[in-house]
């Protein structure tokens, strides 16, 4: 669960709710750029926040950008940046799956 999860932490809740029954695991480092890099590094399959800033995920974009990955805020069409800090990431292979999971609502 993201740090200082307040505002976020409801619709964080139904995200894992929904992700958990088709996944082996959610795990979280802590820090937004660490999260981002292993998925770059392969190491997780995607990472996903809410009300994140942007000095917390501007060098994970470029790494995950630059594995290959996909990055784009929770509401498809704006800036990864625009969505007040709302981010999905993942490898290719997974990311349209993924996406839809945490992008769906109840």
């Amino acid at each position: 669960v993201p740090f200082g999860a307040g505002k976020t932490l409801p619709a964080t809740l139904k995200d894992l709710a929904r992700l958990m029954p088709v996944c082996a695991g959610v795990r979280r480092w802590g820090s937004a750029a660490l999260d981002m890099a292993y998925v770059a590094a392969g190491r997780y399959d995607g990472y996903w926040e809410r009300g994140i800033r942007a000095w917390d995920v501007g060098a994970g974009i470029l790494l995950v950008r630059e594995a290959g990955g996909f990055v784009e805020p929770l509401r498809p069409f704006d800036g990864p940046l625009a969505d007040a800090g709302n981010i999905v990431c993942a490898n290719p292979a997974l990311f349209e799956g993924f996406a839809g999971i945490v992008r769906s609502r109840d």
